[in-house]
């Protein structure tokens, strides 16, 4: 049985990794543009704004939950949706810390 073994990865680049699998489903990317082109938090169902099922919305909901980018707060039958500024400003910096870490210099090239 194969481990991903990420405990061998220095601290920034597991956290770059958690953010990066975060962006890495189109739904959770909806889902994001969605509260934040709302520019409110949204209490309802947010599955009505994707092309997929409740359950499937819900799971992806939760992953971005979970990682903190966005907060769910019960409001008697229905979940209230809101951006963490905090957390998604915090992804934006570890993000462009990692990809300026990629930069390479003008005229770069690569000849095998």
């Amino acid at each position: 049985m194969t481990y991903a073994k990420v405990e061998l990865f220095d601290e920034k680049l597991q956290e770059a990794a958690l953010f990066f699998k975060a962006l890495s489903h189109p739904a959770r990317l909806a889902i994001l543009n969605y509260l934040a082109n709302s520019k409110v938090c949204i209490s309802g169902d947010i599955s009505n704004e994707l092309p997929l099922s409740r359950t499937t919305v819900n799971q992806h909901l939760k992953e971005l939950k979970e990682l903190g980018l966005i907060r769910g707060t019960i409001d008697g039958a229905k979940t209230n949706y809101c951006l963490n500024k905090s957390r998604i400003d915090e992804m934006q910096f570890v993000i462009d810390q990692f990809l300026k870490g990629l930069s390479l210099p003008e005229g770069f090239s690569c000849k095998s």
